[in-house]
């Protein structure tokens, strides 16, 4: 009899199916643990306190007070310096030179001898001319008593009266030649004081152009020497013609006192010499579209120089109670000109300003600022409205901060008058 074999069944039993096991319970644990964490750093994340929003730094700016003074207002042009009268010293008759009488580069006076021209073929021709003025005056006193004699004859009948006509008209014959042998003296004499060669004007000479034993003729072009009259001198400028009018205007109104031009080296700032106008022309050269004028300066200290090339200003009046800041220090924005200041409180604040008249490197602020106020005139493109600020120092802990350079009769030499502009238009400048 076969017996029945025994399975076995390893699986689990049903009942274990519906239980549980270990591993379910701890990763539903684990999720309910997860989830109770994240809740707790939502709600802890949620109710947390902003932190503090800390405020900017303050920022290192040089600063000024501004204040205000009269101040001149002035035109810029650039000018040539001329020597007041120039003369190109010539032969007027042809001869050998004897003698040079000058030195060159030294002063001489009107009327100092310069060269002598040998003289001796116009000192025999000025003889000459005497011997035959001589001659003709002899024979004019002998015509004249024939013609008292003769008219003595005519008279008694004992002579033709045609005789003593004919002696009367040589008389008068001879008078002529006397006087033109008197002329002939004259001229000679001219021709002889030609041989003497002297300075017409006080100046200075210049490179002397012949040597002696040199020929010299009346017709040379060259010349024998250049002298300037440097004491005084005169610089000649140009100006834009829409200057014209302000400048007539200012010359009415100054009067004798005249208009007041300074002459400053092309090179810097340095002031060589204060003059007056004497000149504007009367007529605006249209090619260029300015007119010229002329100043007349004392020149002893001679630092000016004949063709040197100088700015000159013309002082048209003065501004009473003028803000000046450097022109750097104004700004351009969407609203139009603006500089920084500094509030009550230590902040940046814009100050929209109005700038009337650009001088040099002065901007005058026609409006938007006043005395006393605190202008930003190093740092500003790091500021903001609303920006703390702090002034800078140095080594030495003093402030580096100052007022602009501008003085009452106008500060420091401006730049060349080429970059300068019209001075009669507003402008503003960026700033640093």
């Amino acid at each position: 009899m076969t017996q029945p074999t025994a399975q076995d069944n390893s699986g689990p039993a049903p009942d274990d199916l519906r239980r549980p096991g270990p591993w379910r319970r701890r990763r539903w644990l684990t999720l309910a643990a997860l989830i109770i964490v994240a809740l707790l750093i939502w709600r802890w994340a949620a109710h947390r306190a902003p932190p503090p929003v800390l405020p900017p730094p303050p920022v290192a700016v040089v600063s000024t007070v501004v204040t205000s003074a009269d101040l001149p207002r002035y035109v810029m042009g650039i000018g040539t310096v001329q020597a007041t009268t120039s003369v190109t010293v010539r032969a007027r008759v042809d001869g050998q030179i004897e003698r040079v009488a000058f030195a060159e580069g030294r002063d001489v006076k009107a009327g100092d001898l310069l060269v002598q021209i040998d003289a001796r073929p116009y000192r025999a021709q000025l003889e000459q001319a005497r011997a035959t003025k001589a001659r003709d005056v002899a024979q004019l006193v002998n015509a004249r008593l024939d013609l008292r004699r003769y008219q003595t004859l005519a008279a008694q009948g004992a002579s033709p009266q045609q005789q003593a006509d004919t002696q009367a008209a040589l008389v008068k014959q001879l008078e002529a030649a006397v006087l033109t042998d008197q002329a002939q003296i004259d001229y000679a004499a001219v021709q002889l004081d030609y041989t003497t060669i002297r300075s017409p004007i006080d100046g200075r000479t210049g490179v002397r152009l012949v040597d002696v034993g040199n020929i010299v003729h009346a017709a040379d072009a060259s010349g024998i020497v250049i002298v300037n009259q440097i004491d005084p001198i005169t610089v000649l400028f140009t100006l834009p013609e829409d200057t014209v009018g302000a400048v007539n205007a200012a010359m009415q109104a100054a009067g004798n006192a005249g208009l007041a031009v300074d002459a400053f080296a092309r090179n810097g700032g340095e002031r060589l010499a204060s003059g007056k106008l004497t000149l504007i022309n009367n007529q605006i050269d249209n090619a260029s579209g300015t007119v010229q004028l002329k100043a007349t300066f004392a020149n002893a200290s001679h630092r000016l120089w004949p063709g040197q090339y100088v700015n000159a200003r013309l002082t048209l009046g003065v501004m009473p109670r003028a803000v000046a800041l450097d022109a750097s220090v104004v700004q351009n924005g969407p609203g139009g000109t603006f500089v920084y200041v500094v509030n009550e409180q230590g902040k940046a604040a814009v100050q929209p300003v109005k700038v009337g008249v650009t001088q040099g490197t002065q901007a005058i602020i026609e409006s938007g600022l006043t005395a006393g106020t605190r202008v930003v005139v190093d740092g500003q493109l790091k500021l903001r409205p609303g920006t703390p600020v702090t002034e800078a120092r140095n080594a030495s802990g003093r402030s580096s901060g100052g007022p602009p350079a501008m003085t009452r009769d106008g500060g420091a030499m401006p730049p060349p008058a080429s970059s300068a502009g019209s001075p009669f238009g507003a402008s503003g400048r960026a700033g640093r």
